[in-house]
């Protein structure tokens, strides 16, 4: 009765003309995506018209989950190639939400165990992220939910999606702290500030600019930032070309260690040579809402045009840099912390300074991206409390112009900004948070999670076997990711003590 009701609306807004974009009245009735709810409700009763044809048909992606020539008939997407839920910005907010301060710790890792198993490493991630993200999108547009809590519940039970959820937002605190990290580094390699100025520094970070930008309601919204700090990463690159290009070939460097490492290293350094490459590709816990964001209607195919997109971009930075990162700064016991810290002698140069910037507003940018998934795993908790369905948000009482779900939303996001200020406070090795968060929280999120949903999918269709070729690969992926997520952690805590 739900799926007709929605289609009877669907039909009955593709007959009306001349109405106001972006009404959410009837989406929300008809089953709309959180996504597509754009504007406050207030200013929506305002308008007292109807949402168009083009609009609602990205709030209903359960009527074409195969593909969309039947949605394409129907509505046109409107505002270019960089529009909110076209292909190329989603491509470009997944790579943002990737590419962070995992790149800055490459190189050391390639230092250490070699050129030859990181770049294998490096392949091997980029297909396993290709395949997870393909999961991911198949198991939400096949159950018509946008987070990994509404996915866990609607696939298993709501204690699957609360396990999840931690896990989650462990994953993006961790990674949150971690882009705080790489900002107080830069602040110190710039100005030459003590700790007491990097701690304050990052208290500004987390008040002025994180809190902020963490208010926004879509991924989406920080398309154009995300573009923008992509580019500015870059320099990053070109700087750390620019220092071998001025000094050469670091003397510690030989063929034989830029290809196969030190050769002293232990198995837990060839372990969290992984897990940083999992925390690296990692974007998956943005692939739901920006899978629902698509228009004109969420689809699996495009959704794998976006994460080959992610991963080619992903994949050429990551390669580059451990390439160059171990030429021009040696091998292991040579690099430091991270690229912030190698480049620190040469900040004087204008190129390097700009570089550092650069780094700087990446991280701050997608440090925006860990915290949607915070909010999500908020919203599911405080409506799961007050006993409330995802798509109540219309009916709900209102205080001072906002519904209470969106002030409980605006309060999750300013909580977790300043949890993931004081976890950066306190923590200032990189290397270490990085290692334990890719192995710890990334593993579980991008390769336990995905297979188990795919499988849960597939047993409610009829034919089901174990022995098709799509379950063994499921379940492939799942033991890898459960490998990666108990030797991973255990590798990632152990060095932790070591050290």
């Amino acid at each position: 009765l739900k799926d007709f009701r929605r289609l009877e609306l669907f039909f009955a807004n593709s007959l009306t003309i001349d109405r106001h974009p972006f009404d959410t009245s009837t989406m929300a009735a008809a089953g709309a995506t959180p996504a597509s709810m754009q504007v406050e409700f207030d200013d929506l009763e305002a308008s007292n018209v109807a949402a168009p044809a083009d609009t609602f048909s990205e709030s209903i992606p359960t009527i074409s989950t195969g593909g969309s020539s039947g949605t394409k008939a129907m509505a046109k997407p409107q505002g270019g190639l960089f529009r909110h839920g076209g292909t190329l910005p989603t491509a470009v907010c997944l790579s943002k939400a990737a590419i962070g301060a995992g790149v800055l710790s490459m190189s050391a890792h390639s230092a250490e165990v070699g050129l030859a198993y990181q770049l294998v490493g490096l392949c091997i991630g980029a297909f396993l992220t290709l395949v997870s993200i393909r999961m991911i999108a198949h198991a939400s547009i096949a159950t018509g939910c946008w987070s990994y809590e509404d996915i866990c519940e609607q696939l298993f039970h709501p204690s699957m999606s609360l396990l999840t959820g931690f896990v989650n937002v462990c994953n993006c605190l961790g990674s949150g702290a971690g882009y705080l990290i790489v900002c107080g580094q830069v602040f110190q390699v710039v100005t030459g500030a003590d700790e007491h100025g990097r701690q304050l520094f990052i208290l500004l970070m987390g008040i002025f600019v994180c809190a902020p930008l963490a208010l926004a309601r879509h991924v989406s919204f920080m398309r154009h930032l995300a573009a923008v700090s992509v580019a500015a990463l870059l320099l990053l690159v070109v700087a750390v070309i620019w220092f071998y290009g001025e000094h050469g070939v670091d003397a510690s460097v030989s063929t034989r260690s830029l290809w196969l490492g030190a050769g002293s290293v232990s198995i837990f350094s060839y372990m969290n040579s992984i897990n940083n490459i999992v925390f690296a590709y990692n974007n998956q816990f943005n692939v739901p809402q920006l899978t629902g964001e698509l228009t004109p209607a969420p689809t699996v195919q495009k959704m794998t045009v976006v994460s080959v997109t992610t991963v080619a971009m992903c994949f050429m930075l990551f390669s580059v840099v451990s390439l160059f990162g171990v030429l021009a700064f040696g091998n292991e016991g040579h690099q430091l912390d991270s690229l912030v810290l190698d480049l620190a002698p040469e900040r004087r140069e204008p190129l390097v300074m700009l570089a550092l910037l650069g780094v700087m507003f990446s991280v701050l940018t997608c440090f925006q991206f860990h915290v949607f998934p915070i909010r999500q795993f908020a919203a599911y908790a405080a409506r799961k409390a007050r006993g409330r369905g995802i798509e109540d948000e219309a009916s709900d009482v209102r205080y001072f112009g906002r519904t209470l779900t969106r002030w409980l939303d605006i309060f999750s996001a300013l909580a977790s900004v300043g949890i993931i200020v004081l976890i950066a406070l306190v923590v200032t090795s990189l290397k270490t948070i990085l290692d334990f968060i890719g192995a710890f929280a990334s593993a579980y999120i991008s390769y336990v999670v995905p297979p188990s949903w795919v499988i849960q999918v597939l047993r409610r269709q009829n034919g089901f076997t174990w022995w098709s070729a799509e379950v063994v690969s499921c379940l492939a992926l799942f033991a890898l990711g459960s490998f990666f997520f108990v030797f991973g952690t255990y590798s990632a805590v152990s060095e932790a003590i070591a050290a």
